[in-house]
């Protein structure tokens, strides 16, 4: 079992596959318990098994990016947030002191036409997050965008969706500062 007190990642498959996110992060315990595919309602639905267990010190969230991308028409930017408030309630219930920090939703090439939902989530979130006590939010998205607003490319893997190092280099000097000593 990782020890206690750690930094929980939790969130979709751009964490799980954020293989060297410990080395990344020299100086703190992280726990990667991202999964593939995952929205938030699956977060909350595991919540018991990937987050709880582990009773962190603070809690790191990417989640929203497949929430969007569902079949689901009526997932809206909103909703997502919605979904993210239910989340961190539920945090916030059962770990009334962790930290919690949420990574915003990427600017993705193979999910350009879900940007605006993502800057609605995101703002949203932002602003919820911004009445709230131990708590970041950290904007990755604006860090990802060419001058005219388009994501850039060389940050993304084949697929367009999944990052390459460049990404996560990003990722990591955008996160540090949030991270809990």
């Amino acid at each position: 079992m990782p020890p206690k007190n750690a930094i929980l990642f939790t969130g979709s498959s751009s964490f799980r596959l954020w293989s060297d996110v410990q080395e990344q992060f020299p100086g703190y315990t992280i726990i990667n318990r991202g999964f593939g595919g995952s929205t938030i309602p699956d977060v909350i639905r595991y919540a018991n098994d990937i987050i709880f267990p582990y009773k962190p010190k603070q809690v790191v969230i990417y989640c929203g990016d497949n929430d969007l991308a569902a079949r689901d028409k009526t997932i809206t930017g909103d909703s997502v947030a919605n979904r993210f408030i239910t989340l961190f309630n539920l945090i916030r219930s059962k770990l009334p002191k962790t930290s919690i920090v949420y990574v915003a939703i990427k600017p993705s090439p193979s999910r350009a036409h879900l940007m605006p939902q993502a800057e609605e989530a995101n703002n949203k979130i932002k602003a919820f997050l911004a009445t709230k006590k131990r708590t970041g939010f950290v904007d990755i998205y604006s860090r990802m965008l060419n001058p005219d607003g388009t994501p850039v490319q060389a940050l993304f893997k084949e697929d367009n969706l999944h990052m390459n190092a460049q990404g996560y280099a990003i990722w990591k000097d955008a996160i540090l500062p949030y991270l809990s000593k």
